[in-house]
């Protein structure tokens, strides 16, 4: 008979690995709380605008072709990529912005133009990081770690020197670029792996290998409608997706999940999946006897950012502004002492801005415009509402100042979502929009295990274990989780 595994969350945590354990022979139930599958990749609609509510970069598409490959499928049979030109356009204050583009030849005169030598430092810059992300991919990523000798071994301390393990990226891209701009450029996805790019390994400038070279994509339904292909590939491989269904405890007999309790029923269960928030899932679907990490082990936890997010539809268009949009600060230090060392909602706030409609015209009704307003803020702030709309008008004056466009100018729908909703919806520890920051120390074998360690049969998979934050790092973690379960539980 066929093992059956309940996996917990429908994110693309959730849908991924329950595709690849369907299709190596187990009987698969998916259950999520919310109404719909995609966890933060959902929707939101309102007065005929349809708002992309979480991941909002599609980055390192050959990890998807990949997972899709596993299948013998392609990618475009579930959803269509278009490119973007340009990947995004920067913000630096006083007037000035710069477009980043597909075209390296003009990145290259950009990065010229804001320091003599400044286009051969970024070619420079950009071999380094292809040479580190080709050996990440190959040696490193798709590797579980059990424990540390697997990643302090001789390869990880030789190539691990020229990867930047034990560097600071900030220091690291010093040394190339001197200008702020040019170096606001090279870091600021460290935000968006909740990390301060201080404190960030200097391994992550394979980043601007994601974005400057693979390119920057988007999904022709949004990223939403990404995660509706992965549910579309489940349903083909047997996955049962059960929504509207909350997992409220996971039994344990012995050393072994039986089985685990919902709002509407008992699923038993050979084999348990977490997809949901692993801080959620360990303390409270778990009794205390059955945690693998103790409260001191989350309180010690360098946790990533929260977001304000303003979901905004306008009925005119944005000319200043692209598909997507980032402001950095003249003293961005500031934006993230306010997250990691001193929490406190920002004063001068860098911010990302997107406009989907500049790419898919069916978010927003004719003539009108899609707008994700988002500012990185530190986890386990007060949200409450009268701090909301202050922090709220604030931002709308501050990006005013900083594009030259007014959003409160044709604004008829409004939604405002930050701390207490992260909770709310998807148990995020502290309001985390992301999990946990990539640290040295919160990286590959540093992370949550993909194991229980004291449930033999209960597995995770998503944003906290490695390789860590985003989309293509949770598929990866699937992928992982997949092989260990098949190797130890297939028929």
């Amino acid at each position: 008979m066929k093992k059956n595994v309940t996996v917990i969350g429908g994110g693309f945590g959730g849908l991924s690995c329950a595709a690849l354990l369907a299709q190596d022979g187990f009987d698969v139930t998916l259950l999520e709380k919310l109404d719909t599958v995609g966890g933060r990749a959902r929707t939101w609609a309102e007065g005929g605008f349809t708002f992309d509510m979480g991941p909002s970069w599609y980055l390192m598409p050959e990890v998807f072709e990949r997972y899709f490959q596993l299948f013998e499928k392609e990618r475009k049979d579930y959803y269509r990529l278009l490119p973007l030109d340009p990947y995004y356009k920067v913000f630096f204050g006083e007037g000035e912005s710069a477009p980043l583009s597909p075209r390296q030849e003009e990145n290259l005169a950009l990065f010229e133009s804001f320091e003599s030598g400044g286009g051969k430092a970024l070619a420079r810059y950009i071999d380094q990081a292809s040479y580190k992300y080709e050996v990440a991919m190959k040696e490193f990523l798709y590797k579980d770690y059990r424990h540390i000798g697997q990643f302090l071994n001789l390869r990880i301390m030789t190539e691990g020197l020229r990867l930047g393990i034990f560097k600071k990226l900030d220091k690291f891209v010093g040394s190339f670029v001197h200008d702020r701009r040019a170096k606001q450029i090279l870091e600021y996805a460290m935000v968006f792996l909740g990390t301060n790019p201080i404190d960030a390994p200097a391994i992550y400038s394979i980043m601007s290998h994601v974005d400057l070279k693979l390119g920057v994509y988007f999904p022709e339904e949004g990223m939403a409608g990404a995660a509706r292909g992965f549910a579309k590939l489940c349903g083909q491989q047997g996955v049962k997706l059960i929504t509207g269904e909350e997992v409220v405890k996971i039994e344990v007999k012995g050393d072994k999940a039986i089985g685990v309790h919902t709002t509407k029923g008992f699923y038993e269960s050979d084999i348990v999946v977490g997809a949901a928030d692993y801080h959620h899932t360990e303390t409270n679907l778990l009794s205390p006897d059955y945690s693998s990490y103790s409260r001191s082990y989350w309180n010690s936890r360098v946790v990533a950012p929260s977001m304000f997010i303003a979901y905004l539809g306008l009925n005119r268009r944005l000319e200043k502004l692209e598909h997507h949009n980032l402001y950095f600060a003249k003293d961005w230090n500031g934006h993230f002492d306010a997250i990691f060392k001193h929490p406190a909602w920002p004063e001068d706030p860098c911010f990302y801005l997107s406009c989907i409609s500049k790419t898919d015209s069916t978010s927003a009704p004719q003539g009108g415009e899609n707008v994700f307003l988002l500012v990185p803020t530190a986890p386990g702030l007060d949200d409450n509402t009268a701090q909301r709309e202050q922090y709220f008008d604030m931002l709308l004056k501050h990006v005013e100042r900083v594009t030259n466009e007014d959003l409160t100018d044709g604004l008829s729908v409004r939604r405002l979502y930050s701390q207490r909703d992260f909770i709310a919806d998807y148990h995020a520890y502290k309001g985390t929009a992301l999990g946990l920051s990539h640290t040295l120390f919160q990286t590959a074998v540093f992370r949550p295990s993909h194991r229980s360690k004291k449930v033999q049969n209960l597995f995770y998979t998503g944003q906290y274990p490695h390789p860590g934050v985003g989309v293509p790092m949770v598929l990866i973690a699937s992928e992982i989780v997949a092989k260990v379960i098949k190797d130890n539980y297939a028929p």
